[in-house]
């Protein structure tokens, strides 16, 4: 029995390492494998005590008919008796023995089960975590190809060399049927070199034209930008002339005749409607945990998108990354953590995000 149990408890070991393709379905069997056989073991023992036990009652049993039948000479049978004791002492002994064994067994076994699945459902998290932060940056990629595009449009660049009624009127209406297209952005925006917007997608529902932007983040580094192939690529912020809707802000350069490197002439800012397609994504994941939260968090460790919709850039998340890209941990609360940082897309090296499930 003993060395039965042994297999079971090295084969529990050897299962317990890491496995890309194991999944919940390969647990359970093996699960049930292991559990079969503990149960085939625990069956043999009980077995062997019946076997024990049916020969004490048949010594027992042999030595009172014995007794009776002689009378006083009955005291021969001491020895029977004695036989019948020791039988006794055997059967005892055996089952302290397997309540032992089984026990200790057991509780190893079901300590490796634990571990085993703790592993995998971890090992997959972490996979999940990875997915949905791949999605958002192939995502992300596809807006900083948008915004390197339009920039050459010829009515943004005939507008920012000259931006008279007539051209912003125009580009305007030009960036209303981009819009109608693009639904993924909340508005694009074009601005001079002094930070004032001169024509926008929507300004029937975000009166944002002459509005000045010069102090934001995105618009002073767009002005940095060396060249039309170069971008730049916001961090998740509210803004107050969009509703104060979070956006993610990407900026592109506006140049001379639509060339790369010609005389700079304003800035395209397009802001991508960050909730709704990052909300999509996060709750897209297959968690088989209704009560786990996935979320997408910034270089900071604020919450920028969570599937339960709590904390949107208000909750942090402290990650214990101990150096790694990727990782799984137990929290303070004893809550399984899963993570995993952006590898960016094509161009887009990403903004140092990591994808994360709370479980």
């Amino acid at each position: 029995m003993a060395a039965a149990i042994d297999r079971i408890s090295n084969m529990m070991a050897a299962s317990s390492q890491p496995a890309a393709s194991e999944n919940e379905s390969d647990i359970s069997v093996l699960i049930a494998r292991l559990t079969a056989e503990l149960d085939q073991i625990a069956r043999a023992k009980a077995r062997s005590i019946q076997q024990i036990t049916n020969q004490m009652k048949m010594l027992a049993l042999n030595a009172l008919i014995e007794s009776s039948r002689v009378g006083a000479l009955g005291a021969g049978f001491a020895v029977v008796a004695q036989e019948v004791r020791g039988v006794g002492q055997k059967v005892e002994m055996l089952s302290r023995e397997m309540e032992t064994e089984l026990t200790g067994r057991t509780a190893n076994l079901m300590q490796s089960i634990e571990k085993m699945i703790d592993r995998s459902r971890g090992q997959r998290m972490k996979d999940l975590a990875l997915n949905a932060i791949e999605l958002i940056d192939r995502n992300l990629y596809e807006r900083t190809c948008d915004v390197r595009w339009w920039a050459t449009d010829a009515a943004v660049v005939d507008c920012a060399a000259d931006a008279s009624a007539a051209n912003a009127s125009h580009l305007a209406g030009r960036l209303a049927v981009i819009m109608r297209a693009y639904t993924v952005y909340l508005d694009l925006w074009l601005c001079d070199l002094n930070g004032n917007v001169l024509a926008s997608a929507r300004s029937d529902l975000y009166d944002v034209k002459g509005a000045n932007v010069v102090q934001t983040r995105w618009f002073s580094d767009a002005l940095k930008l060396r060249s039309g192939d170069e971008y730049v690529a916001g961090d998740i912020e509210r803004q107050p002339l969009l509703g104060n809707a979070p956006v993610a802000t990407y900026c592109a350069s506006v140049r001379k005749g639509g060339d790369a490197n010609g005389q700079l002439l304003g800035v395209l800012a397009i802001h991508f409607d960050w909730e709704t397609q990052a909300r999509a994504i996060v709750e897209g994941v297959r968690v088989d945990d209704d009560k786990a939260r996935v979320l997408l968090v910034d270089s900071k460790f604020r919450v920028i998108a969570s599937s339960d919709g709590q904390g949107l850039l208000t909750e942090r998340i402290p990650l214990k990354l101990d150096g790694g890209r990727g990782g799984i941990y137990k929290d303070h609360s004893g809550s399984q953590v899963a993570f995993h940082l952006t590898p960016g897309y094509e161009t887009y090296p990403g903004l140092g995000w990591f994808g994360v499930i709370v479980r």
